[in-house]
C-alpha cells in the first residue's frame, strides 16, 4: 500500500490545527500589511487579515519561498514513499509553476497538482485526496484524478470594495471610481483558470443574493 502525504497552501482555507488532525501538511502563504511580513494560519488569523484589510491597510501577497517549500518536502520523503502538492491556481499565483519547477529534481516522487482552484474548491480537492491516500493510492493516480475533474467545480463570489480588483489590474481605476460612486458590486465566477464578471448588481446585499441564486442553480 502507497504511503503518500498530501500537501496544500493555507488558500484552501484549511487551519493548521484542522490539517493536523486531518494529516494534511499545509504551506502557509505569506501576506505583506503595511509592509510587515505575515503568515497566514501562523502570525495572522482571517478575522485579523479582514480586519485590517477593513481598515484601509496596504496588503500583498505573495508565493512561499523555494527555501520552505523544498524543507517541507524533504521532510515528508524521509517518512513517505511520495507526496501531493495541491497549491491554489496557478491562474492566480506564480507558486504553483515555482513548484513544478521545484518536483522535476524529485525523480517521480512530487506530484504537484495545478488543478486551478482555491478556497472552497481546493479545499474539496485536498479531501479528497485524502480519501484516495487513505484508501491506497499512490500520487500518480490521485494527481491524474484531480487534475481530470479541475472543472467539475465554481465558486461565485462578489467584493465590498472594488480597491484589490483595482489594485491587481482586474479593472481600470476609472471603472473603480465609478463602481464605488454608484455601489456597483461586481458579481464574479472562477472556474478552471478564469476570473470572470458575470453580472453587475447595485449594493452588496444584491451581489450576495444573486450568488446565492447561482450555487443554488448548481
Amino acid at each position: 500500500m502507497s504511503n503518500t502525504a498530501i500537501v496544500t497552501d493555507s488558500n484552501s482555507g484549511i487551519t493548521p490545527d484542522e490539517a493536523r488532525s486531518l494529516g494534511i501538511h499545509l504551506v502557509p502563504m505569506p501576506f505583506f500589511i503595511d509592509g510587515e511580513l505575515f503568515y497566514e494560519g501562523i502570525n495572522l488569523s482571517h478575522r485579523d487579515f479582514f480586519r485590517r484589510m477593513s481598515s484601509g491597510a496596504d496588503i500583498t501577497t505573495s508565493q512561499p519561498t523555494p527555501g520552505d517549500v523544498l524543507s517541507l518536502w524533504d521532510e515528508l520523503l524521509e517518512s513517505h514513499d511520495d507526496l501531493v502538492y495541491i497549491p491554489m491556481s496557478s491562474a492566480l499565483s506564480g507558486s504553483c509553476a515555482t513548484a513544478n519547477a521545484l518536483a522535476d529534481d524529485y525523480d517521480g516522487r512530487v506530484y504537484v497538482v495545478d488543478n486551478q482552484r482555491i478556497s472552497a474548491t481546493q479545499r474539496a480537492s485536498v479531501l479528497d485526496a485524502v480519501d484516495m491516500a487513505q484508501a491506497g493510492l499512490d500520487a500518480a493516480s490521485i494527481a491524474e484524478i484531480l487534475t481530470r475533474e479541475k472543472l467539475e467545480a465554481s465558486i461565485y463570489i462578489t467584493v465590498d470594495t472594488l480597491k484589490y480588483l483595482k489594485k491587481g489590474g482586474r479593472i481600470t481605476p476609472a471603472a473603480a471610481s465609478l463602481g464605488t460612486v454608484l455601489g456597483i458590486k461586481p458579481v464574479l465566477q472562477i472556474q478552471g483558470e478564469k476570473l470572470d464578471a458575470l453580472s453587475m448588481a447595485h449594493g452588496l446585499k444584491s451581489a450576495n443574493a444573486i450568488c446565492w441564486m447561482l450555487w443554488n442553480a448548481i
